[in-house]
């Protein structure tokens, strides 16, 4: 029995070092059909990576030939079993624009799309390829209405959406907790939030985000000027009445409600100042 066992192996050993070599043989020295006919073959055997080297040396001599749009997927498909993501993305496109009448367009489309999900990285970190899977994704479900695959794009879609809102909204409140040391950071904190806002209509992250516009809003205030004050108070307290507005029973009334009546204890203390102010002018010109 151990004999047959030992065979086996010395056989199975044997066929992949032939495949190996041959392999080799094929790469270096081989015809352009033969690198062809071995491409296919690495890849049908799920051997991407090896596939993928045949397929870089063949491609200038299929280029527009019949060959060449059956390659183009199959270079696109590699890169995605290789978890190569973002060149997936990029290749599947390619195809997509390439072969507008291939039966494997729609595959493609949706292939494109996904890659670049995949090559996502976390919502802190560069964005590209999450813009670029949203737009890939956006077309998908704008080309293919009708397709298999529809609810899953949406899907992707949704989460991609949520990813970028979560991005832009933790930026927007690091501004925020860092505008202590950097003034300058209370007034880019509110244009972050008013992005967000306006780019995201129906946010997630829009209770949230309208409840620190208005603090860092309130807080700009305190740290400002009286010169300052006024046009600062009316645009904080602009904010209060949106969040009110759209959020009445928000868990966040109590403490928005006290800072509101904060501002308004400051924006009648400088309207006091502005008449006494203007009294002063009005004595002082009356003496001429």
């Amino acid at each position: 029995m151990q004999k047959f066992k030992n065979l086996a192996y010395l056989l199975v050993f044997s066929i992949l070092l032939f495949s190996c070599g041959e392999y080799h043989k094929v790469l270096n020295k081989g015809s352009v059909e033969d690198q062809y006919k071995m491409a296919v073959k690495m890849y049908e055997a799920q051997k991407y990576g090896k596939a993928l080297r045949l397929f870089e040396k063949i491609t200038p001599a299929y280029r527009g030939k019949p060959q060449m749009e059956r390659i183009q997927f199959m270079v696109a498909q590699s890169n995605f079993n290789e978890k190569s993501y973002s060149l997936a993305g990029y290749y599947f496109d390619r195809f997509t624009n390439n072969y507008p009448k291939s039966s494997k367009r729609e595959e493609a489309a949706f292939l494109s799309a996904y890659s670049y999900k995949l090559a996502s990285p976390p919502f802190s970190k560069d964005p590209t390829d999450t813009n670029k899977a949203l737009e890939s994704f956006q077309m998908f479900i704008n080309n293919y209405p009708n397709s298999s695959r529809i609810e899953e794009a949406n899907k992707h879609y949704k989460e991609l959406r949520y990813k970028l809102q979560k991005k832009y909204f933790e930026i927007a409140k690091v501004y925020y907790t860092t505008a202590d040391y950097d003034l300058r950071n209370y007034k880019a904190s509110i244009q972050a939030f008013d992005n967000l806002l306006s780019d995201y209509l129906g946010s997630e992250f829009k209770e949230e985000a309208l409840y620190y516009r208005f603090k860092a809003a309130h807080d700009f205030v305190l740290k400002s000027t009286d010169r300052r004050k006024p046009e600062r108070i009316k645009d904080a307290i602009d904010a209060y009445n949106k969040l009110k507005r759209n959020y009445p029973k928000s868990e966040y009334m109590e403490e928005c409600n006290e800072m509101q009546a904060t501002l308004l204890k400051e924006q009648k203390r400088i309207d006091q100042l502005e008449i006494k102010n203007k009294e002063l002018v009005n004595k002082a010109d009356s003496k001429d």
